[in-house]
């Protein structure tokens, strides 16, 4: 019996080898066969340096308007947070506070969760400060006392740094009966927070729709290609070419031409933002600002490459489903 089950055993394991070796083969014809269908996709795209240069343009126009528009934006909103980190609340204590109630109201606040920092201005240090800059010295000896009340300069932690943070703060200090007024700003905080949401609101909406225009031009663009490989594709389907086989070809070249785009997106990019930030960091020197314009990282060039590529397999993708199917062997016969 065991003579009986050797040879069985021996041929499982050769058939389990040949298995193996065939699902090998399968992945290595597979593989070839994308290499050969990328090379081929590029090749025919070097073969028309017009019609290629043209269509990378576009998209490289397309991704990088957008794109900028969002590092712009992104400076703006660094610039904005430097200014929010300057916001600070001014208090200022009614006159019958004493220098120990005063004392004891900034170690108070000092206490609160949303307070980084209290300084305490003393109203002789505030009157003197006063005498000096204003050039009334001489009329401010006939005071018979010191008008100026004892400040507090609060300092909100960096989370309270913004205008629902301020407000918050400044409604919890008006409530202590030692404070006759708070001082605070927040119109252009809130100004600020609006303007900023509504270019980062408009820039997105320009993104969906250039996005679209992407795959408009790629979509349209392939349309031709089938149509100018109208008896190829005939004559592949004729001899059993699968779906996939006829349609990898030109998913490919969809590849290729938002790879071509979004080089070109960052070579626009990088020319407009040298050439910009000349002027741009003048006249931020003017208004005593280190504001310049900053660059696509690494890992944001990288991101904008894959967005394209994506993009163009997309637009290949749509126009073949939706003009591939429309060419049949029957057409020949019909002929």
């Amino acid at each position: 019996m065991s003579r009986q089950e050797r040879p069985s055993g021996e041929r499982r394991a050769r058939g389990a080898g040949r298995s193996r070796s065939s699902v090998k083969s399968v992945l290595a014809g597979y593989r070839s066969h994308h290499l050969k269908v990328a090379k081929d996709s590029a090749r025919r795209l070097w073969q028309a340096p017009v019609a290629s240069v043209m269509t990378w343009a576009v998209m490289g126009i397309a991704l990088a308007l957008p794109v900028g528009l969002l590092l712009l934006l992104a400076s703006l909103q660094g610039v904005s947070a430097g200014w929010e980190s300057a916001a600070r609340v001014t208090v200022y204590l009614a006159d019958e506070v004493s220098d120990t109630g005063a004392r004891e109201l900034q170690e108070r606040v000092s206490g609160r969760d949303d307070v980084a920092e209290v300084v305490m201005i003393h109203r002789d240090e505030a009157l003197a400060e006063f005498r000096a800059e204003s050039g009334l010295a001489d009329a401010l000896d006939y005071l018979d006392e010191n008008p100026l009340p004892h400040t507090l300069l609060v300092t909100p932690v960096d989370e309270a740094r913004t205008a629902s943070g301020v407000d918050a703060l400044a409604g919890g200090l008006e409530a202590e009966s030692q404070v006759a007024r708070v001082q605070v700003d927040l119109g252009w905080l809130q100004r600020l927070a609006a303007m900023t949401d509504l270019i980062a609101r408009a820039v997105w909406v320009l993104t969906l729709l250039l996005a679209a225009a992407v795959i408009l031009v790629i979509g349209n663009t392939i349309r031709l290609a089938i149509e100018n490989r109208r008896d190829e594709i005939l004559v592949a389907k004729l001899v059993g070419g699968t779906d996939a086989f006829v349609r990898r070809p030109f998913l490919y070249t969809g590849a290729w031409y938002g790879l071509g785009g979004g080089v070109v997106a960052l070579l626009i990019l990088q020319l407009s933002i040298w050439w910009l930030n000349g002027p741009v960091r003048e006249l931020a020197v003017l208004y005593n600002s280190d504001f310049a314009l900053g660059g696509l990282p690494l890992d944001g060039a990288a991101g904008l490459l894959l967005v394209a590529v994506a993009l163009g397999w997309l637009g290949a993708w749509l126009a073949v489903r939706r003009h591939l199917d429309a060419i049949e062997p029957g057409e020949i016969a019909g002929a």
